[in-house]
Parts: structure tokens; C-alpha cells; sequence
């Protein structure tokens, strides 16, 4: 284990993995999670039941893609190194094999904007990745392709993909992801929802970046998400 262990971290990427389980978007041994440091990334290992995994489980990659650990990293360490390496703004990755959103891309079909809240991933639609075989570096470029101005993605006849500034946001997009797919997966029962337009994303693009976030957290000039009433001022 690296001089710096990050014990804290590994903690919480076993808790996230957990939490997917308990929450039902991932099963088994499937899925994987990672968050960045300064040394690299750290990612959960290779075919590890998440309740029997230890921190010492956790692996570390550094920067140049080599492993440090008694355990072998997730065979898709690859798109987590990748992603980690073009995507700065990003610190946390969670990926797993929700129901609706696998189903969704068994089927190839992108989530588009039939509700606002696709703009959570950062755009009009959650894109499908093309199909690679698990672990390859194709599947890397493919996933890459797909979150190019997303913060979330699915893969073709796979899963999902969600990223965040840290893990805590990265599963929370996850789940909204799931909550979104398993939506539109019925809306398509009945038949295809209506869309958003354009210009009605775009207007919801401006106000959700600052969506949860106090006025003294926003950067000058940003939007609230939405108009405030007036503060009663203590008597």
C-alpha cells in the first residue's frame, strides 16, 4: 500500500459500492468504482465481491497506468484511467449494470431530453457508447466518445456510466441516471413521450449548474436555479 494509504477514500469507495447494492442499481460482482488522488486513481479489484472487500483490496493506478496492490484492478480500469486522464473536472466514477439503463443499451437507445432532468449529465441526452468487449481499450475510446460533454453515458449491451466531482455525486447521477431510464423505459410502453426542444434545454443547461448550491457557493454572475422568495429579514 502507498506511503500515503488514503484510508478514508478507500472507505468510502467500498461504502459506494454498498450503497449501489442497496439501492438495486448493481448486483454481484458487476460494475466498479474509482476516485482520483494525487498519485492517480484508486479503483476497486477484479471480480471481488463488494461485501468482502477490504481497503487493502482497493488498487491504486498511478499516473503512467501501472497497478499498486495485492489485488488485480477491475478489468475496466481502463475507462476509468482514461476518462481520469482527459476529464480534469472529474474526481469519482461509477459504473454498474442498472436494470433500465442496460436494458435501454441492450436496445441502443439513447435517453433524450423527454424530461428536464436528462441536463443533469450535462446536455439534451444520455448517449449510447458503441460496443467494445468488456475491458478493451476500444471500449475506453468508445465510452470517451460518448461522455464528450456528459457527465454520464450508457454502453452498448452493457451498462452504465456516471462521473462526479466526487463519489457522493457520481452515485447520486447514477441513480437519477437509472431514475430517468426506467421512466422514458415506460413511457416507450404506451409510446414515445414528447421531447424537449432545444432551446427549453438549453434554458434548463443555465439553471441547473447552480441547482443545490447556496448563494454564497455560486461564481458570480451564474443563475440560480431558480427565483427564491424574499428573506425575511430577523426582527
Amino acid at each position: 500500500m502507498s506511503k500515503t494509504d488514503h484510508s478514508e477514500l478507500r472507505q468510502a469507495i467500498i461504502a459506494t459500492c454498498l450503497k449501489m447494492s442497496e439501492l438495486g442499481i448493481n448486483h454481484g460482482t458487476s460494475g466498479n468504482v474509482s476516485a482520483r488522488i494525487p498519485e492517480g486513481l484508486l479503483i476497486t479489484p477484479s471480480g471481488m465481491a463488494y461485501d468482502s472487500i477490504r481497503p487493502a483490496d482497493i488498487v491504486l493506478i498511478d499516473h503512467e497506468g501501472s497497478y499498486e496492490g495485492r489485488r488485480v484492478p477491475s478489468t475496466e480500469w481502463r475507462f476509468h484511467y482514461d476518462i481520469m486522464r482527459e476529464r480534469p473536472d472529474i474526481n469519482a466514477i461509477v459504473h454498474n449494470h442498472a436494470l433500465h439503463c442496460t436494458t435501454l443499451a441492450c436496445l441502443r437507445m439513447e435517453i433524450p431530453a423527454f424530461h428536464y432532468m436528462i441536463a443533469v449529465a450535462g446536455g439534451d441526452s444520455v448517449r449510447v457508447a458503441d460496443y467494445a468487449r468488456f475491458g478493451t481499450q476500444e471500449l475506453s475510446d468508445n465510452a470517451l466518445r460518448a461522455l464528450e460533454g456528459r457527465t454520464a453515458c450508457l454502453l452498448a449491451n452493457h451498462g452504465m456510466i456516471a462521473l462526479g466531482a466526487d463519489l457522493g455525486k457520481a452515485l447520486g447521477l447514477a441513480v437519477e441516471i437509472e431514475n430517468l431510464a426506467s421512466c422514458y423505459w415506460r413511457c416507450l410502453q404506451v409510446t414515445r413521450p414528447a421531447i424537449l426542444t432545444t432551446a427549453q434545454i438549453d434554458e434548463v443547461l443555465v439553471r441547473i449548474a447552480s441547482y443545490g448550491k447556496q448563494p454564497e457557493e455560486m461564481a458570480p454572475g451564474q443563475m440560480p436555479a431558480t427565483e427564491a422568495p424574499p428573506r425575511r429579514l430577523a426582527s
